[in-house]
């Protein structure tokens, strides 16, 4: 599964917060958005009072923990606002924001778009027991990099659904220098639930077909990801057709992944950028016909 390329989107940003502490944040929005969505994840037992500001000064209100959702208009930009609970499969809190532009009917200099420019979030600290959050903007495909945090953190930049616990998370690296892809999103998942990705695979420079014939080349964690399904493949083949491990699938075969992967002396893994190391199918079967 590949995890995406928002390494260098700069669409996560990273927060600590105290009680009675006022934290702002700053963004920029592109122009030609028709519409944007922020999400702010944080626990629960915390409670925070949050504000939306646009670029021509213009606010959604102090917004306290009690809302559970507001509508405003700003200019021309509808801001809905939602404050959510937990759910059954999950225990912290989200905070939403959804901009729209408005239809006013009438001509406009800014036609069909959301204000452009430098927008802020104002979050302050009502009751604090852990204080850390996290905020993310939509990915590159969606808003482009010109739309970003001012000061953005590129962990926990993996995309959905990579960010699940049983898939096989697949991260991308330079195989001609033996580094990480700077677009290669990082791990690990909000809270550090999950150590992902699990490994890397070349992903940049891939020689491949392409439509209508012929070769040319790609760069990306989705040209990165079929390294590690065509391993599994191989691997599927080695132990479930050819008999000689019948259980060779599922998490069984990621644990294999994960502990064949190839590993630098100077790195320390796993970590946000190689998860357990660089994909080797060789140390994988070595290790599967040893037992």
């Amino acid at each position: 599964m590949p995890h995406g390329n928002e390494g260098f989107g700069g669409h996560h940003f990273l927060g600590e917060i105290n009680e009675g502490e006022t934290l702002e944040i700053n963004f920029t929005i592109s122009p030609g958005l028709t519409s944007i969505f922020l999400t702010l994840w944080k626990d629960f037992v915390d409670d925070f009072e949050i504000e939306l500001v646009a670029p021509n000064g213009e606010t959604t209100g102090k917004l306290p923990p009690n809302i559970k959702n507001r509508t405003i208009v700003i200019g021309e930009t509808l801001v809905n606002f939602f404050n959510t609970e937990p759910v059954p499969y999950n225990e912290e809190q989200e905070l939403f924001f959804l901009l729209t532009r408005v239809e006013t009917g009438f001509e406009s200099p800014l036609p069909n778009m959301i204000f452009p420019g430098g927008w802020k979030i104002r979050v302050r600290g009502i009751n604090i027991v852990d204080g850390i959050f996290n905020i993310w903007l939509p990915t590159i495909e969606e808003v482009t990099r010109d739309t970003s945090f001012r000061i953005p953190n590129i962990n926990t930049t993996l995309t959905l659904p990579s960010t699940s616990k049983k898939v096989i998370t697949v991260g991308a690296y330079n195989s001609s220098i033996n580094a990480v892809a700077d677009f290669s999103g990082r791990g690990y998942t909000r809270s550090n639930v999950y150590i992902k990705p699990d490994l890397a695979a070349p992903g940049v420079n891939i020689i491949t077909t392409t439509v209508g014939g012929g070769y040319d080349s790609y760069t990306g964690t989705s040209f990165a990801t079929p390294f590690v399904t065509g391993a599994v493949s191989l691997l599927m083949e080695f132990g479930i057709v050819n008999n000689n491990d019948p259980f060779l699938y599922g998490q069984r075969i990621k644990s294999f992944l994960r502990k064949g992967a190839r590993r630098e002396p100077n790195i320390m893994y796993p970590n946000p950028r190689w998860g357990y190391g660089f994909l080797c199918i060789m140390n994988v079967i070595t290790r599967l016909i040893r037992g």
